[in-house]
């Protein structure tokens, strides 16, 4: 989960932050400009002017009276009527005077600069000069400046006494960084192994990036070139955050939704794990600026979602369907011998003794819908490094000997991070790694596959087990 752009201008509580955030990556996100206001228009509609009175018609002469008929006289010739008056003999109109121009909106004459204003990371945005504007023609519209939607920046104003929450991860443009390419070109489709379970794909975060996930789902030849279910019985497993931060979350969700009835019809399936976005989404949605406890201040789960990167036309394109899938969704399973969960911490173990209590937990909690639990929920599930340093392979074991399974693979901390060459105030902006695989790490026990396609990396969809 990093912060990356997206089709819209980009934004990112209380979530505390675990890691030193070095002065490069604290880079404000704009907001996006005003448009500029609509052309005043004049009120008035002209028709033209009212023409003088029609003159009375002319009365054409009786036409005179029919003698007696003789034996078989010729018809008596009626007398021609006279001829239609020339339009010229007509009275001239009565002149009506032109009307009184309208006169020009004293506020269209020349658009008052609005005075400069400091975005919420504190830098200055200067004031738009002032432009004439000549005559409209079309009824009077009052501009207004269009406010910034809440995706592309912070708040304008916080209520007295609320303190907003913390990004999770430091923000990195996605310009600053190596931008890795991932080759579309598509893979044959993975074999089918006979009447049995076919071979086991996992993807890292996606957080939006559709097109980045179409290329790398082809490479590996699961989706033909219309994005299609094409790797048979083939299981496909997602390890959460399908949204925030990139162009286009719900298209991600809809992708995986309907893979996974093609899938499902073909022999195989693609399910997903809910990760902390997915929480936090739901939270934003369900209940917007409700104040939570979050043991730092008061947070809301919509100042949270804006800080962690959320997108307003993700959230303006999100339905009720969406909403159930996301709730629905497993947060730990195991799949030939692999631990898959979406975060790299030991916060699992507090829901459940069990695979199934974990999960049955979780369902539970979000049926409830009570913001405080949910709260607790997504910030527990934002916790991460687990398994980084000394006692990451003891953490790993922990989460393996009471829920099974030889690895652990996960999302959620981006490699470069990981790595910790990224987000350190010792790390070099040129050093930054490119990301080509999973990173195996905690004495091989763990397998990180966020491979943060929202910084230096790229999206990753890789099959296991993985080739020593």
């Amino acid at each position: 989960m990093t912060q990356g752009a997206g089709q819209d201008p980009v934004e990112r509580t209380a979530t505390l932050r675990d890691f030193r955030v070095p002065p490069y990556a604290r880079v404000p996100v704009q907001g996006t400009p005003a448009e500029p206001p609509a052309a005043p228009a004049d009120p008035t509609l002209h028709l033209g002017t009212r023409p003088a009175a029609y003159p009375e018609p002319v009365t054409f002469p009786e036409p005179p009276a029919r003698p007696e008929p003789p034996v078989r006289p010729e018809p008596v010739a009626y007398a021609e009527p006279p001829a239609h008056p020339d339009p010229a003999a007509y009275p001239e109109p009565a002149s009506y005077p032109e009307p009184t121009p309208h006169p020009e909106p004293a506020a269209y004459r020349e658009t008052a600069a609005p005075a400069a204003h400091a975005s919420a990371a504190g830098h200055t945005v200067a004031p738009v000069a002032a432009v004439p504007q000549a005559a409209p023609a079309s009824p009077v519209v009052t501009a207004h400046a269009a406010a910034p939607h809440p995706g592309s920046g912070y708040p304008a104003d916080f209520p007295d006494g609320y303190t907003p929450t913390e990004r999770d991860l430091p923000v990195i443009q996605r310009g600053d960084t190596l931008q890795v390419p991932v080759t579309p070109a598509a893979a044959p489709a993975p074999a089918p192994t006979g009447d049995g379970p076919g071979p086991l794909f996992v993807v890292g975060d996606v957080h939006g990036y559709l097109d980045e996930l179409v290329a790398a789902l082809r490479a590996q030849g699961l989706v033909d070139e219309n994005g299609g279910w094409a790797a048979g019985n083939a299981r496909l497993w997602f390890l959460g955050d399908f949204t925030d931060r990139g162009p286009d979350g719900i298209g991600v969700i809809d992708l995986v939704m309907r893979l996974s009835a093609e899938a499902a019809a073909a022999g195989g399936y693609c399910k997903a794990l809910m990760g902390n976005h997915e929480l936090l989404l739901i939270g934003a949605k369900r209940f917007g600026d409700t104040p939570v406890n979050s043991g730092a201040g008061t947070a809301t789960f919509q100042a949270a979602w804006l800080l962690n990167g959320g997108q307003k036309h993700d959230m303006d394109r999100l339905q009720d369907v969406h909403l159930q899938w996301m709730s629905r969704l497993d947060a730990v399973v195991s799949e030939d011998d692999h631990l898959l969960l979406h975060s790299d911490t030991t916060a699992y173990l507090e829901y459940g003794e069990t695979i199934e209590d974990v999960n049955e937990t979780v369902h539970e909690i979000i049926r409830r819908n009570d913001a405080d639990e949910v709260w607790d929920l997504f910030r527990k599930f934002t916790k991460r490094f687990a398994f980084r340093d000394e006692g990451g392979p003891q953490a790993v074991q922990e989460l393996l000997g009471t829920y099974g399974g030889s690895r652990i693979v996960h999302g959620h901390s981006p490699i470069p991070y990981l790595l910790g060459q990224v987000g350190t105030e010792d790390g070099e902006e040129d050093s930054r790694p490119a990301v080509e695989g999973p990173h195996v790490y905690a004495d091989g026990l763990a397998i990180a596959m966020d491979g943060g396609v929202t910084m230096a990396g790229k999206l990753l969809v890789v099959q296991l087990p993985l080739a020593d």
